[in-house]
């Protein structure tokens, strides 16, 4: 049975009816914490950074990481630094181009269209995300159709979240509250990645995520007060997706774990990350577990405790098997978002073909009519 900490209970509804569930708890209801963690003001102090590394007279790349100050396009990196982060972003990038497809393919089938409204500007939000992301990329010198063309040879990964089915409505909730939640409190620490790009980059990303996260509560919130089967469905798409999201945070990376814990050390060594793998699940679960209280679900792990001696929520142990077997490609759905994105991609050709000559035909005419004024002069 779960004992959650003091005031963890008191949670009380608000403002539901908006049109995005921007709030939830009353302003005045102490027991009412963070829904995510943008909403903790990291998002915004990270927004306010000013570099000095100028003023400080800070050339070298070791120079910078030591002052906490950020590493820009032109600055000198080791190759292993610029090959980390080339790696991350373009990983962080594939997942949001192939997380549309999971929630686009209810769209269609969205119950109102105040949802359907809802779930194409989550949808549409995600597209933007991988531009931004792509973007970030190319500043590290890599054109953005290797990466592309790196994810659909299967050279390059995405998160394996996005290999599991969404089999119902309450899907589109369940990945909104915990796989979104999961993301921005690994993406809000990526305000203060050490490569700047990269940092300014998350600030809109997890602005935009807040939101997505807020509208899968709210979903869920609205199903668990409805009808029996509605509240089932609730609960079922919760068991399915909890696990699987807590294993986005990837493995375990500290104790006896972190001489295995594959690229965290270094990456933290280098600014990139700030949290390790299993720090960040901890707070994930910290902060979830009064949700589902409030919620009225309950989270599928019969090992799940407060331990006041820790201060933290106990949780049980994440099918790692599992987990490997999803990355490496046997999950219900690699095949499938590989072989829908690749087509997409494709299909599109004729966008970015339409959209070069343009781009070409504006120089043309910029150049014709700068030579034009200097014949004149």
């Amino acid at each position: 049975m779960l004992t959650p900490p003091e005031g963890a209970s008191r949670w009380r509804r608000g403002h539901t009816g908006h049109m995005y569930g921007n709030d939830f708890a009353e302003p005045d209801d102490p027991g009412a914490g963070p829904l995510n963690a943008a909403d903790g003001g990291a998002v915004e102090a990270a927004a306010a950074h000013v570099d000095t590394k100028s003023q400080q007279g800070l050339e070298t790349f070791d120079a910078i990481i030591a002052a906490d100050q950020r590493i820009e396009p032109r600055d000198a990196m080791p190759e292993e630094y610029r090959q980390t982060l080339i790696r991350q972003i373009a990983q962080h990038a594939h997942s949001e181009i192939i997380g549309m497809q999971p929630e686009g393919n209810w769209i269609t089938r969205a119950p109102s269209l105040r949802r359907k409204a809802i779930l194409i500007a989550k949808v549409q939000d995600e597209a933007g995300h991988g531009l931004y992301l792509y973007s970030a990329a190319e500043t590290l010198g890599i054109d953005r159709e290797e990466l592309l063309d790196r994810l659909h040879t299967g050279k390059q990964k995405y998160s394996s979240i996005f290999n599991y089915p969404t089999l119902t409505w309450a899907d589109c909730g369940a990945i909104g509250w915990l796989v979104d939640g999961a993301a921005i409190m690994n993406q809000v620490p990526l305000c203060r990645c050490s490569y700047g790009p990269y940092a300014r980059a998350m600030i809109r990303t997890c602005k935009e995520e807040s939101f997505h996260q807020r509208q899968g509560f709210e979903l869920l919130w609205e199903l668990m007060r409805g009808t029996p089967e509605q509240q089932a469905m609730a609960q079922d798409a919760t068991n399915r997706w909890w696990w699987p999201a807590l294993a986005m945070f990837g493995p375990r990376d500290t104790g006896e774990h972190a001489v295995t814990g594959g690229h965290t050390e270094q990456s933290m060594a280098w600014g990139i990350k700030r949290f390790s793998n299993d720090d960040l699940r901890q707070k994930f679960v910290d902060m979830t577990v009064p949700q589902a209280q409030r919620l009225g679900v309950t989270l599928p792990d019969p090992d799940l405790k407060w331990n006041a001696e820790r201060g933290h929520y106990d949780f049980g142990e994440i099918d790692w098997d599992e987990f490997w077997r999803v990355i490496k490609g046997d999950g219900a759905c690699n095949a499938a978002r590989i072989e829908r994105r690749v087509t997409s991609h494709q299909q599109g050709a004729w966008v970015r073909e339409a959209a070069a000559a343009y781009a070409a035909k504006q120089r043309q005419r910029a150049s014709a009519g700068a030579a034009g004024e200097g014949s004149a002069a």
